[in-house]
């Protein structure tokens, strides 16, 4: 349940959110869907983004309005600015939020696996980034907020092309923060640890201080509130890795390979 004055934020704002079929995007349009605001939402699957609507009981205005795509196309990320464009004649928010994890065998470096992660990952976010900017910088309270994860706070074994493909996110971010502030635009990235999604149900190991999608997206919507330029969660775990990433990089590297590499290794 969002507060009253979480809820007056988004009150009649048009948002888009991508990678809305499941996990955390699908929370964030439940959580949304009873406010008086339009919402867009996108990712590959159309059956997967018409179930996220069906779940939204509170969708009582049906002001859920699906358009399919493959987020990886520029062309197809221009599309649906444009049919965005054509039905609501503006853009307030949006929530950059598809991609994928795929981890690493050090044993059998692919190449291929690193390129899918980028596009995924980060392309598919520079090209909604590129579509969305034309129409957001016609909103009055223009925000573009992009996923990230605590995994771009250090590097951590298997997750050498997902933590890289965050990292550069967070990266971006921190630059767009500076330049998109002439031009009235607020941006934040959201890194969140580990959260209850099909993604981390394929992980083989610990995943601490583990949240649910909806307790995410109520941490994620109070930050976009706030403008909050880094929404970071749960913080008895982020502000842990912020912490442990601050350390010399030989403390770091002996922390990593005596918890998780280690953990990696009992696993196998």
């Amino acid at each position: 349940m969002l507060s009253n004055k979480i809820h007056k934020h988004f009150e009649n704002k048009v948002i888009w959110i991508t990678g809305a079929s499941s996990g955390i995007g699908r929370a964030l349009v439940i959580a949304l869907s009873s406010v008086n605001c339009k919402i867009f939402i996108s990712s590959r699957s159309e059956e997967k983004l018409q179930a996220t609507i069906d779940q939204c009981q509170d969708n009582k205005n049906n002001n859920i309005i699906l358009l399919a795509g493959d987020l990886t196309s520029k062309q197809v990320n221009q599309e649906i600015l444009q049919q965005i464009k054509q039905i609501a004649g503006k853009l307030d928010i949006a929530i950059l939020n598809a991609g994928s994890c795929e981890y690493v065998d050090i044993e059998h470096f692919d190449s291929a696996l690193f390129e899918r992660q980028m596009n995924t990952n980060f392309m598919s976010m520079v090209y909604g980034i590129e579509a969305a900017l034309p129409l957001l910088r016609s909103s009055a309270d223009a925000q573009l907020i992009g996923m990230s994860s605590t995994a771009a706070y250090m590097g951590l074994p298997r997750a050498e092309a997902y933590g890289a493909t965050k990292a550069a996110i967070r990266n971006m971010f921190a630059a767009l923060r500076v330049s998109l502030l002439p031009q009235n635009i607020s941006s934040s990235v959201i890194c969140p640890g580990f959260v209850e999604t099909e993604l981390t149900a394929k992980n083989d190991f610990d995943m601490p201080a583990m949240i649910t999608a909806s307790k995410s997206a109520e941490h994620i919507l109070k930050g976009i509130a706030k403008h909050q330029q880094e929404i970071h969660f749960p913080k008895r775990f982020s502000l842990a890795l912020k912490f442990i990433a601050s350390l010399p990089n030989p403390i770091i590297s002996w922390f990593v390979s005596k918890t998780i590499l280690k953990s990696n290794k009992a696993r196998i």
